[in-house]
């Protein structure tokens, strides 16, 4: 069994501190988010084994498909998991521009599709339907570009959102991209069940991972269909246990009581059940109000859920030493989970660290293949096979 592992490219800027918003409010680092800069990510993504880079998309972070173009030049190997909102683009443009990034890279686009769970963040870009109706939207946007991948022959389409004439593809992209699809309202998991690839959860307790993968794979049982299954995760690993936790304390010390506060209450508002479901893990703030440190916010061993106090999306954290670390990736591993889409901060140091000191226990137990250098398998795997950030 060989796990893929993935990390996050902050296109809002980075930061050795928690940076607070995101998912419908604003998100900046004290490290901009410079070209240069996020090309250094890359290479230290790259040069430590990680399949992908994942690429937020939001208007609290720079676009995700110009990015990651501009970086394909100066990698080699490093894939692109690219988050795009159905609602913002013709089904049609974004199978073509997927064709293009393929042909145009080599064949290292994935793309995470993001229905979007901010009633306001959408409103932003003009898009005024609701939850149920962005989800029925995406499901009519997957199955347009689904076909136009097909390549065979012009599409009509006539849906209750969308529709198209005689829509066909100058060029399909070789391979076809992966699309990774995540969500926890039913109409999520039916979309998902349909049209995803790998389906993907926030890091949550493993026993609440557990029922979620059963009720994907039930779905995906009914469509006829076999679905890959991944997690987004942040992770503090050190080389002892002690270390690990004492980073997330420092963190946690460094944080604005105000800044947790102004967060949760714009948290609050969303309409993700994901996000809901973050927040209730540390209670919504409370938790932190009441916590005497770090270990007040461990939700499972290893899992620390102190991150989601400021940033919306992702907010749990594995923290431990890299032995303890690589235990909790084989925890979820034994559910079925597939890829880990990781990230730390800061981002450019912490991708190192997962590199140096939890992927080579990994390869040991036979959970990842060897990167360039540490063996006869290089770094890029193949892919067998949507809330970024």
């Amino acid at each position: 069994m060989s796990l893929q592992f993935h990390w996050f490219l902050p296109t809002y800027g980075d930061s050795r501190n928690l940076i607070a918003g995101g998912h419908g409010s604003g998100m900046i680092g004290d490290r901009p988010a410079t070209l240069r800069y996020l090309n250094q990510i890359g290479a230290a993504a790259e040069s430590s084994g990680f399949e992908s880079v994942l690429t937020p998309t939001g208007a609290w972070c720079e676009d995700a498909w110009l990015t990651t173009a501009m970086m394909v030049d100066t990698t080699e190997t490093l894939k692109f998991l690219v988050a795009l909102r159905p609602g913002l683009l013709s089904p049609t443009l974004a199978a073509q521009m997927a064709s293009t990034f393929q042909w145009q890279s080599g064949g290292r686009l994935l793309l995470n599709v993001v229905t979007g769970g901010e009633d306001h963040e959408q409103r932003i870009y003009g898009d005024h339907l609701n939850k149920v109706q962005r989800y029925e939207r995406c499901g009519e946007f997957l199955d347009v570009i689904r076909r136009l991948w097909a390549n065979d022959g012009p599409v009509d389409f006539e849906g209750s959102h969308l529709q198209v004439e005689k829509a066909q593809l100058q060029r399909v992209p070789d391979p076809t991209p992966p699309i990774f699809f995540g969500g926890s309202s039913p109409a999520a998991g039916t979309v998902a069940s349909q049209f995803a690839d790998t389906y993907l959860t926030w890091g949550e307790p493993p026993s609440a991972v557990g029922e979620k993968l059963d009720w994907i794979r039930d779905l995906a049982r009914f469509q006829g269909r076999t679905l890959a299954y991944g997690i987004r995760l942040h992770v503090i690993t050190r080389d002892t246990s002690e270390e690990a936790w004492a980073e997330a304390d420092r963190l946690l010390a460094a944080l604005d009581p105000a800044t947790v506060e102004r967060a949760q209450r714009s948290l609050a508002r969303s309409g993700s059940e994901g996000q809901r479901r973050m927040r209730e893990l540390h209670g919504g703030g409370a938790a932190y109000e009441k916590g005497v440190g770090a270990r007040s916010l461990e939700v499972a061993p290893n899992l620390w859920s102190g991150v989601g106090l400021v940033r919306g999306g992702a907010g749990t954290a594995l923290v431990g030493s890299h032995e303890e670390v690589a235990d909790r990736i084989s925890e979820y591993a034994e559910l079925g989970l597939d890829h880990f889409v990781l990230s730390g901060y800061p981002h450019l140091e912490e991708a190192y660290r997962f590199g140096e000191g939890v992927r080579p226990i990994l390869e040991r137990r036979g959970l990842a293949q060897p990167v360039g250098g540490r063996g006869e398998a290089s770094g890029a795997t193949a892919f067998l096979s949507p809330v970024s950030g």
